[in-house]
């Protein structure tokens, strides 16, 4: 805290107290006259009452200061606040009954009683009116009482469903800012004993069963969903509604977004397909890891990529010393430093311009700041580019991942993880199979380091650059149609948060070489995506279209995140599975033979084979590569 912070707080902390004394000593003076008049007026001795006055008051600062009492901010007080007030007086009564009784040999009990409850009501005022005071200057503009009646002419006429604790605090947020442009019209709710009633000066008009007839009854110009903390399933089934009679639906961030300090309650968005996830969000308690990454210097390859990005952002939690920010693209890293500077965190940040396939690049950044823990996130994941360029794939994805993992080996780095892709599994494209090859890579390693080694494999991450939820929000804005490769093909989903927590918790867990899944329930058709996407977006398939393209060079139909078999029965950790993968026995005589291969075709097909152990596939793109070459 700041010296003017400082200096500010205990004037107000003075002023508080001193109207409390006086409150506390006017109250005991009206209690003293009103029981003794004859005795006030007359008597030359009031020592009793004098002392008496002035013990109270001694010890209800005193015993309020030990509390907390004038720490608290009484324009945001609640019932909380109010009990403590209560219970800080009445400690203050009973330690003063104690008191007479051993200065007078007795208490006055009516006096102590009568005084007490003046007192609270005194006290209780003082707090009361400051609160009003503050409120009346931010409503300055319109007037405290007549706010109702001027609103702006452009406001959105606005339902709020949930008139919960964030439902509250939105309508308040809309009342006190002149930003926003919505005027509350009311609540939905489903809290039987709010019906007709109104909280915070805006009415609660129905329950959700009644949300068509009131939107269409008030003339809703936008709805804003505000239970943060409902489930899926119930979230899900009311966003479908709302969109259905209403194209301008947002909602207040999920509890976790919150938490995790990305957004503050009252900022909305408007409704995305994460709402459409297909099940819960999976849940990780990283809170374990805080002994293995504090004070610690911890290198992430890829830093300004989505997974990279959000892997810095969970690592920060826990204080390490040192943070390396690896990237090739410039403008990337400049973005991720300066938003995580942004923080003021007294962690050191160091961006680090660098190609993972100059081998000697990463020797000077390993020489130079000996990580303890490499998150490597840095890859060519496209495949169809991947196809088009399959040396390039091999130079990062293969070469690149070699360079920094087996300079993890020669610093004595503690940790390595290597983020994978559930396109590594049976691949049938260039891509897959060098991160394929890049596992085995790294698995070969982990049998034979001190540093412990692990892979990470996970599906398509929802809002990640290049991911189909950009283009689908893309292609809506444009009017369509929304492009789909084919009506059968199934992708596994998850969030970015979920991809980073799961790398970083793998990390910890990692024992040599492992490869880790997340348990992300079942797969999710594409053409279900689109479809919710249209609705989310309040449209009909027969506004915005859906054509299918057919399937890309290299795309499979389905994914998998492990083979047949691979799979352990039992999570070794909730929601993280283990799998056993086949090591490699041939790995630099194979890596050696792709020097030799000089035309993209003849790379391709080896690539594939090899990361399918020479299996004979059944593809009528391979099929034809074959012929080719």
């Amino acid at each position: 805290m700041s010296l003017t912070e400082l200096k500010r707080k205990s004037i107000r902390t003075s002023i508080l107290a001193t109207l409390d004394i006086i409150a506390i000593i006017s109250a005991i003076t009206f209690t003293y006259f009103f029981l003794y008049p004859v005795e006030f007026l007359f008597s030359m001795n009031q020592n009793h009452f004098i002392q008496s006055a002035i013990i109270y008051s001694v010890l209800f600062i005193l015993i309020a200061g030990l509390s907390g009492l004038y720490d608290v901010a009484w324009r945001f007080a609640s019932i909380k606040e109010a009990i403590r007030l209560t219970l800080t007086l009445v400690m203050s009564t009973a330690s003063l009954y104690l008191i007479q009784f051993g200065m007078y040999g007795e208490a006055m009990e009516r006096m102590l009683f009568l005084s007490s409850c003046l007192s609270l009501l005194a006290l209780g005022a003082i707090r009361l009116g400051s609160r009003v005071m503050i409120t009346w200057n931010s409503n300055s503009t319109s007037g405290l009482f007549n706010k109702k009646l001027k609103r702006r002419k452009d406001e959105k006429r606005t339902l709020i469903i949930g008139a919960g604790q964030a439902g509250r605090m939105l309508v308040r947020q809309m009342q006190h800012s002149q930003n926003h442009r919505m005027n509350p019209i009311g609540f939905i709710d489903d809290n039987s004993h709010l019906q007709s009633l109104t909280v915070n000066d805006v009415k609660v008009l129905g329950k959700v069963d009644d949300l068509e007839s009131v939107v269409e009854r008030e003339a809703i110009d936008k709805i804003v969903f505000a239970i943060p903390s409902m489930n899926y399933k119930e979230r899900l089934e009311i966003i479908k509604r709302a969109k259905a009679i209403c194209t301008n639906v947002h909602t207040l961030p999920m509890i976790e977004e919150v938490a995790a300090g990305k957004v503050s309650v009252n900022q909305m968005r408007q409704v995305s397909i994460e709402d459409l996830l297909g099940r819960e969000p999976v849940e990780l308690d990283i809170s374990g890891i805080q002994s293995e990454v504090e004070s610690k210097t911890v290198l992430v390859t890829g830093a300004g990529g989505s997974i990279g990005s959000e892997i810095c952002r969970q690592i920060l939690k826990f204080q390490p010393s040192r943070l390396l920010l690896l990237g090739h693209g410039e403008n990337s890293i400049y973005l991720i430093e300066r938003e995580l500077r942004d923080l003021n965190l007294n962690i050191e940040l160091i961006p680090i311009i660098a190609d993972i396939q100059d081998r000697n690049r990463l020797k000077e950044v390993f020489e130079s700041y000996t990580p303890h823990l490499v998150f490597h996130a840095a890859a060519h994941k496209h495949v169809p580019l991947m196809e088009a360029n399959p040396h390039e794939a091999v130079k990062n994805n293969i070469y690149g991942t070699k360079n920094v993992a087996e300079m993890a080996d020669e610093f004595g780095a503690s940790r390595f993880v290597m983020i994978s892709t559930d396109k590594a599994v049976n691949p049938t494209n260039v891509m897959g199979s060098t991160k394929r090859i890049a596992e085995m890579v790294v698995q070969r390693l982990g049998k034979i380091s001190r540093t412990k080694y692990a892979v990470v494999r996970f599906g398509n991450v929802l809002g990640s650059r290049g991911s189909v939820i950009p283009l689908f929000k893309n292609q809506i804005e444009k009017g369509g149609p929304l492009t789909v490769t084919h009506p059968d093909m199934t992708r596994y989903f998850m969030t970015i948060p979920e991809a980073s927590r799961l790398v970083i918790q793998a990390g910890m867990l990692a024992d040599g070489g492992e490869v880790f899944v997340l348990d992300m329930g079942e797969p999710v058709k594409i053409v279900d995506l689109a479809r919710n996407m249209i609705k989310l977006s309040g449209f009909t398939e027969e506004q915005i279209s859906i054509e299918y393209s057919g399937i890309r060079p290299g795309e499979k139909m389905f994914e998998e995140l492990l083979k047949e078999g691979e799979v352990h029965p039992e999570a070794v950790y909730p929601k993280i599975f283990t799998g056993i993968v086949s090591e490699e026995q041939n790995l630099d005589g194979k890596l050696n033979q792709i020097h030799h291969l000089k035309t993209s075709e003849a790379l391709s097909l080896y690539l594939i084979n090899w990361a399918n152990d020479g299996i004979e596939l059944q593809d009528d793109s391979l099929n034809h590569m074959r012929e080719t070459v």
